[in-house]
């Protein structure tokens, strides 16, 4: 059985910000679309400046204006692989680097991920349930199946979701993905909206080495398809730690009924 969590320990946010987290059944995720939460005393200090930092470059990258829709390429379909969690954990919510009140974090390189989720004609899609599954850092899924189980990193969630807001957006503390034998670093994604599925697919490293021999990549067909799964990890300014923001906007083939 999934256990609720305390809003004051995992996703407490400032209210100046706009942003707030969200119950849904038994979740939280995160939402622009509601205020009035605020930091309490039981908030650890670097989750109160992962918040901070998070929301100051993430308000840069969603106030940009409407794209066109000649502009945009749908996000190719790719496949789901066999590695979606066997058994959800307890802690399902957008921070995979630490499991519910936990205080040790996650190992990898810190990535901020963001994105928004679109219609074919570049509205942006409130409502939709965006889920991502990933390795940990010794390559490692949270699956029962999974290589490398002996060394997985217990402290990693390896898989979130969020509900995204009115600007169609969404927001993941997680690592910077790393390869494992046989495919380029990438992470996945599933996006739904109600009970309907929307699109499975995956994004990856621009530029890494491995992706021109990953079998799965190759099977994009056309440079702007495959440019479409493609994400810049960009260090992050003054970042003491060396974080990276990471935007993946996914564009729908369809647009889903309200």
């Amino acid at each position: 059985m999934v256990k609720s969590l305390p809003c004051r320990t995992k996703m407490t946010l400032l209210s100046n910000h706009g942003i707030a987290a969200r119950p849904l059944g038994l979740f939280l995720f995160l939402s622009h679309d509601e205020e009035n939460f605020v930091m309490t005393p039981h908030d650890r200090p670097d989750r109160r400046r992962f918040l901070t930092q998070s929301l100051a470059f993430g308000s840069a990258l969603f106030t940009t204006s409407g794209v066109f829709a000649d502009e945009l390429t749908k996000t190719p379909k790719q496949t789901e692989g066999p590695f979606y969690p066997d058994k959800l954990p307890l802690d399902t919510d957008n921070d995979l680097l630490i499991i519910n009140d936990g205080i040790t974090p996650a190992v990898g390189e810190v990535t901020h991920l963001t994105g928004r989720i679109l219609d074919s004609s570049g509205n942006p899609i409130r409502n939709t349930l965006v889920e991502i599954w990933q390795v940990d850092n010794n390559g490692a899924y949270l699956h029962s199946g999974t290589a490398n189980a002996s060394k997985r990193d217990t402290h990693f969630q390896g898989y979130g979701r969020f509900l995204t807001g009115s600007t169609g957006e969404y927001y993941f503390r997680t690592i910077k993905p790393v390869p494992y034998p046989g495919r380029t670093p990438h992470i996945h994604f599933k996006i739904r909206k109600a009970s309907k599925e929307l699109l499975t697919t995956q994004c990856y490293i621009k530029g890494h080495a491995g992706n021109d021999r990953d079998m799965v990549l190759r099977g994009i067909r056309g440079p702007k398809a495959m440019e479409a799964l493609m994400v810049e990890w960009t260090p992050i300014k003054n970042s003491k730690i060396g974080e990276y923001a990471a935007k993946f906007d996914v564009v729908l083939g369809m647009t889903p009924e309200a």
